[in-house]
């Protein structure tokens, strides 16, 4: 029985562990060939090895996302291959500096937007072109409930969460009469590499593992799935049907 998702093409960030690993999996179970992005390249061949051990096909991309002109060739080489993108999902990321903000480092403040705001923005800037040439583009970006909580200490990941969910709500608005559509998902608290950064004395064992995102990501990514501009908490909001 064909997947959800048969035969689409997923471009998925940070792929090499945590959220977007899981993601990637998932996808890939049902039916989409994966553009797996990240950093760590070991992590990228283990995931590699997850998605053929059940069927899947995967496509790897060892790539720093803020090296920015990466991103254009990356593109390119998606045109060249296949001439559309189906689904894109921004999830890498990274939690900054936790501190009060006069005490934050210059060069962490930067890199924390570049990865989690100006890559996505790089990444929307290249493969919008192919999502429009998809019969159903789907763009979702991880985000977090810090946006709406801002935490004290916290400003550098709530600022930039905030930057991304500003660009994300802003294009939807731009796409909504094409058949693309982009969204934002926020996980809740999540077994992952970053809350355990940024909350050490936390047993990891009281929280959900990233496999408790699929199903709503899945959703997200359906041709059928209508829903724009939509911020979803994945642990209480389950996306509507179309």
């Amino acid at each position: 029985m064909p997947g959800r998702l048969q035969d689409r093409i997923a471009l998925v960030t940070g792929a090499s562990r945590g959220i977007g690993a899981a993601i990637a999996r998932a996808y890939a179970r049902e039916g989409a060939h994966i553009v797996a992005v990240a950093r760590t390249v070991g992590g990228l061949e283990e995931l590699d090895d997850a998605i053929a051990a059940e069927g899947g096909g995967a496509t790897l991309v060892p790539l720093d996302l803020t090296e920015f002109e990466a991103i254009d060739r990356l593109g390119a080489s998606i045109f060249e291959r296949w001439g559309r993108l189906d689904i894109l999902v921004g999830n890498a990321a990274i939690l900054g500096q936790l501190s009060p903000v006069g005490h934050i480092e210059p060069p962490t403040w930067q890199r924390a937007f570049d990865l989690n705001v100006t890559a996505n923005w790089r990444l929307l800037r290249v493969l919008d072109p192919l999502l429009r040439q998809s019969e159903a583009g789907r763009a979702i970006f991880v985000t977090s409930g810090a946006t709406r909580s801002l935490p004290a200490y916290w400003a550098t990941y709530s600022a930039s969460k905030a930057a991304l969910e500003a660009l994300v709500v802003t294009y939807a608005r731009e796409i909504e009469k094409t058949a693309v559509r982009a969204n934002l998902v926020n996980p809740g608290p999540t077994r992952t590499r970053m809350r355990a950064a940024a909350f050490p004395g936390e047993d990891p064992d009281t929280l959900p593992p990233p496999d408790h995102l699929t199903e709503t990501l899945i959703r997200l990514a359906e041709p059928g799935f209508t829903g724009n501009g939509l911020w979803i908490a994945a642990d209480t909001d389950p996306p509507p049907r179309g």
